[in-house]
């Protein structure tokens, strides 16, 4: 455990909550909950612990949104573990390639994509807010692992944040399902992609696992409420807090592309 006050410690406590119940809704934790830990750890700490120790809280969070979910939701789980499997492999590639591409050339593509998203879920209010009629068929399926499993996974190795916010929104096209219902999926392939990642920060050392589980607990309880707030409000809810998620994205990127 590294040598911090306890009043910080409270507050990434509350980070790991407030980043459950955004993460366990429609995706984007980790934009609250990794920023907060490279500001709370003590000066000199690697990057990579912080990056680390956000996957070992983040996990917990998102397997007991997915628990939720699972329960309550229609959920095709072993659809959902296809595409995470796939979004394993693809976020090993993206991880791959991180070293020798420059992320900064990608970000200001990444903002227009994520606005021309925000301006069809505004313009189109019909969108996630009920399912498609009648079996996903074989072609949908494949294209969701391909774009959600190995298209998104790559984008979550190579660069991250927003992950789980596109997900959602891949999931909801391609498959055609309800917002809750692809939060929910969206959730269990992060539950894939999360063990890969921390498996690797775990074997090099760069888990504080004292500060990771005490942060896990707030995180559980902000996932699993983030959860089931979204199975009670439903798909206009979850529509509202995807927009809002959407623009803080594009907020982050954009301080980090030209102001930081």
């Amino acid at each position: 455990m590294p040598d911090i006050s306890l009043t910080v410690v409270v507050l990434l406590c509350l980070a790991a909550f407030a980043a459950g119940w955004i993460d366990a809704v429609v995706g984007g934790g980790g934009l609250l909950l990794l920023p907060a830990l490279l500001l709370g750890l003590p000066a000199g700490t690697p990057a990579a612990h912080a990056l680390g120790t956000n996957k070992a809280v983040a996990i917990v969070g998102t397997t007991g949104a997915a628990v939720t979910y699972a329960r309550k939701a229609p959920v095709d789980v072993a659809m959902a573990v296809r595409i995470g499997v796939a979004a394993l492999a693809g976020s090993s590639g993206g991880a791959f390639f991180a070293a020798g591409m420059s992320t900064e050339v990608l970000k200001p593509v990444i903002m227009v994509v994520l606005l021309g998203v925000a301006a069809f879920v505004i313009l189109r209010p019909a969108f996630g807010t009920a399912p498609a009629p009648g079996p996903v068929t074989r072609r949908r399926v494949l294209a969701a692992i391909g774009l959600a499993g190995l298209g998104i996974g790559f984008y979550d190795g190579l660069i991250g944040p927003g992950t789980g916010t596109f997900l959602v929104l891949a999931l909801t096209a391609v498959l055609h399902q309800d917002l809750v219902t692809a939060s929910a999926t969206a959730k269990i392939v992060n539950c894939c992609t999360n063990a890969g990642a921390l498996a690797m920060f775990a074997w090099q050392g760069a888990v504080l696992w004292q500060l990771a589980a005490l942060m896990a607990v707030f995180n559980l309880a902000g996932g699993t409420l983030g959860a089931h707030t979204a199975l009670k409000k439903g798909s206009g809810f979850v529509r509202i807090v995807l927009l809002t998620v959407v623009f803080a994205l594009v907020a982050n990127l954009a301080y980090e592309q030209w102001v930081a």
